[in-house]
């Protein structure tokens, strides 16, 4: 990132196509069908229009920035769901189009990242990601006529040299108690890989996948060394009761600013939202 930009806004799983996740006011399927914003979806909607409107810009002060989306982008064709608006591929890929297109236009962002995610969701190879990551002219890994422009990781140098790294998936345990064990063995095993070959270490690592925002935070002789988990833009699916940590816990919302200062000492801000808990029954 040679032209100084010290501002990263990161956002993950919004799959696009489900019933419980981010989904513009409408949407118009193939064959002409017109689908519209559930009550819970509005209030998603509300939550991605400040997260635009109003924490971006104060976040970055109204300077430039670039955006990496670290994946599941939309909802798929998986686990023989029910919960899809449709089970069309390519309308889930324009839906998440429709979400996306908006805020990749803002004058101030300088470019778009898109991050690879889960099979079940995009596609065995990511295909689907890759058909909106080109929709949306995301920055391609070449520059010769043979582009791809979806990434399974990404290794990102802010203007002061922080060397960030982005992946999509990231450890789970079903015990609050130890949510925070995996997500410090990424920035451990980092340190491990760069030292064994002699490369930088990244000064922050970036996962997803969870839908449950964690960091951790260290000391390091250029500040902090930094592995968080983003959260998502999904509410609650029916496989979610399933797990321990998720029966009884609320969908975290939001997304991350990474920013470099005036030491060049990166750091974090982050916006969550929650969801309110099913309502009380009176007996």
């Amino acid at each position: 990132m040679k032209n100084g930009i010290k501002n990263i806004i990161v956002f993950s799983d919004i799959h696009a196509g489900s019933k419980l996740g981010l989904m513009p006011p409408e949407v118009i399927l193939d064959e002409g069908i017109i689908v519209r914003q559930s009550p819970l979806q509005r209030k998603l909607w509300k939550m991605w229009d400040e997260f635009n409107n109003i924490y971006i810009p104060e976040w970055t002060k109204g300077e430039d920035y670039v955006i990496v989306n670290n994946g599941d982008s939309i909802d798929g064709d998986h686990h023989d769901t029910s919960t899809t608006i449709t089970r069309n591929l390519n309308d889930q890929v324009k839906i998440a189009y429709q979400i996306l297109k908006p805020l990749i236009d803002k004058p101030n962002c300088k470019g778009y990242f898109q991050i690879r995610g889960t099979e079940a969701h995009v596609g065995k190879s990511a295909q689907y990601e890759e058909q909106l990551a080109k929709m949306l002219n995301a920055k391609p890994t070449s520059k010769d006529k043979y582009k791809i422009y979806s990434r399974w990781d990404l290794w990102l140098r802010m203007g002061g040299g922080s060397l960030i790294h982005f992946t999509h998936h990231v450890g789970n345990t079903n015990s609050a108690a130890y949510e925070s064990t995996a997500v410090y063995k990424e920035l451990v095993e980092a340190f491990n890989e760069a030292g064994r070959w002699h490369d930088q270490a990244p000064d922050v690592c970036v996962r997803s996948h969870r839908h449950r925002q964690m960091e951790i935070r260290i000391p390091t002789k250029r500040g902090y060394g930094i592995s968080l988990v983003t959260p998502a833009w999904q509410l609650k699916t029916p496989f979610t009761y399933k797990l321990g940590l998720g029966r009884s816990s609320t969908p975290q919302i939001g997304g991350y600013l990474i920013r470099e200062g005036d030491e060049d000492a990166v750091f974090t801000r982050f916006k969550i939202w929650k969801i309110e808990r099913s309502k009380e029954e009176k007996i």
